[in-house]
């Protein structure tokens, strides 16, 4: 039976969900979901709306308050749920969760972003570090891995609407990117670049400045990657980008898994 997995930043769920988001997954109809920048504690919101929907939700809020964190809803209850990866900033910061099931696991990761400084850039290069570890760990004894989130990192060219005029920004830096190569490279796809390999101008997140996202001047910095041995069970990958209830969008995977 397919699974749909869908992945999404949606830079505050208390106020995405003030924007019908429940309205939103009805329509979509989601196996898994992935959340990343939910913003709160779960005793900030409601998070029942999701449950008399028909989802176990499981949640890793930051410990500072209005700041980062991740969650995953699934249709199925997991069979165990991993909160962090054992590093005391990433996990301070809410940074990952992982949902395990019978023949795979779901990981829910959202990467720092360097645009705020120097020091942060350090720490994003320092995670990028880290979840290559862990991630590698994990292959030793996980077969199957959907990795869902925002990387904040544009793999290639055709993934930013300006690649000259952002070499040097943070999310597209050549040490950002070769990270990206090396990552895929060390047995992972990109679902959506895998389906759709020189569609351009597919987007998942935008500047509030500038109308970006009326002119579709965007970034593709959330992914949904899988290991490679799930090539032949990708049926299908799509971005949602007018479906608006955050400054990223939605995208999601369908797999044969």
């Amino acid at each position: 039976m397919p699974l749909k997995v869908l992945t999404y930043n949606v830079n505050g769920i208390r106020a995405a969900l003030a924007k019908e988001l429940v309205d939103f997954l009805d329509k979509e109809n989601p196996d898994i979901v992935c959340f990343q920048e939910i913003k709160a504690l779960s005793s900030q919101f409601d998070a029942s709306v999701f449950e008399r929907h028909g989802y176990y939700c499981y949640w890793f809020s930051a410990q500072k308050l209005g700041y980062s964190g991740v969650g995953i809803l699934s249709k199925k209850a997991a069979n165990h749920i991993e909160y962090g990866v054992g590093d005391e900033l990433a996990d301070f910061e809410g940074r990952v969760i992982r949902a395990d099931f019978e023949t795979f696991s779901v990981i829910s990761a959202y990467f720092p972003s360097g645009t705020a400084g120097d020091h942060r850039q350090i720490v994003k290069y320092n995670f990028l570090d880290l979840f290559s570890r862990h991630i590698n760990q994990l292959k030793t004894k996980i077969p199957n891995l959907i990795i869902c989130g925002d990387y904040n990192i544009c793999h290639e060219a055709i993934d930013i609407h300006d690649p000259k005029g952002n070499k040097d920004s943070s999310g597209f830096l050549p040490e950002e990117r070769e990270w990206m190569s090396a990552f895929f490279k060390s047995g992972f796809i990109d679902t959506f670049r895998h389906l759709n390999k020189e569609a351009p101008n597919h987007y998942t997140w935008w500047s509030y400045r500038a109308n970006a996202r009326q002119n579709n001047k965007g970034w593709r910095i959330d992914y949904i990657s899988v290991n490679k041995e799930l090539a032949d069970s990708i049926i299908d990958a799509k971005i949602l980008p007018n479906d608006i209830h955050s400054d990223h969008c939605a995208s999601y995977v369908i797999l044969s898994i």
